[in-house]
């Protein structure tokens, strides 16, 4: 249906039948839940909420694209150009989030903003490496609270020793987070501010797709 996938990739966060947030998915995956009535659009203006099918989408993109262009970001179809919605609803899905942020590289490394905990320079993913503070050969554990980002040069200086031992300080302790690390980069993005409407920080954590 879509001849444009130049915007396909943008990040567009799901609600529950309850206005929950549960995911995070990409354009692609949203419009194609909206062209199948799986989900509406939830879209947020001044403090207040509007819900459109895609048909009632298509128009008011039409509209928008005239007066509001730089507020989305579009994707063109055979017949008109359509705006990437910021938050959809599904109709039949009632369950919570998660509430917990899964521990894996990606969270780990937006969680210390990729800065080398024990030099404080921001370095690229391939240059970072996974550094247990207590080292599983003296019984640390693959925790939050265990694990941090280290450049490649402070890692094997460290090696298999505590920071104690290696006479080494960590910049920040390190701790769980109480949602996604990278839900919290986008948050500082304007563009999506709507998100802030239906996320609640004290109890619930969007698990990225």
């Amino acid at each position: 249906m879509f001849a444009d996938a130049g915007s396909l990739s943008t990040s567009v966060l799901v609600l529950n039948r309850l206005y929950f947030a549960v995911r995070v998915v990409s354009a692609r995956r949203a419009l194609s839940m909206l062209y199948r009535r799986m989900v509406e659009v939830v879209h947020v203006d001044d403090g207040r909420f509007q819900s459109y099918d895609f048909e009632s989408w298509v128009e008011v993109s039409q509209a928008r694209d005239l007066f509001e262009p730089d507020t989305h970001d579009w994707v063109r179809t055979v017949r008109y150009q359509i705006a990437v919605p910021k938050i959809i609803r599904l109709f039949g899905y009632d369950r919570l989030p998660q509430a917990s942020v899964k521990l894996n590289r990606r969270n780990l490394y937006a969680r210390d903003q990729n800065k080398c905990q024990y030099c404080g320079k921001r370095f690229a993913t391939t240059e970072l490496s996974v550094d247990h503070i207590i080292p599983r050969s003296q019984g640390g554990q693959t925790t939050w609270e265990n694990v941090v980002c280290a450049c490649l040069r402070c890692n094997v200086k460290k090696g298999g020793r505590t920071p104690v031992q290696a006479g080494m300080k960590l910049i920040r302790a390190a701790a769980r987070p109480r949602r996604s690390p990278i839900l919290t980069i986008k948050l500082s993005d304007t563009k999506y501010a709507s998100w802030k409407h239906f996320l609640d920080y004290a109890y619930w954590n969007v698990e990225l797709k």
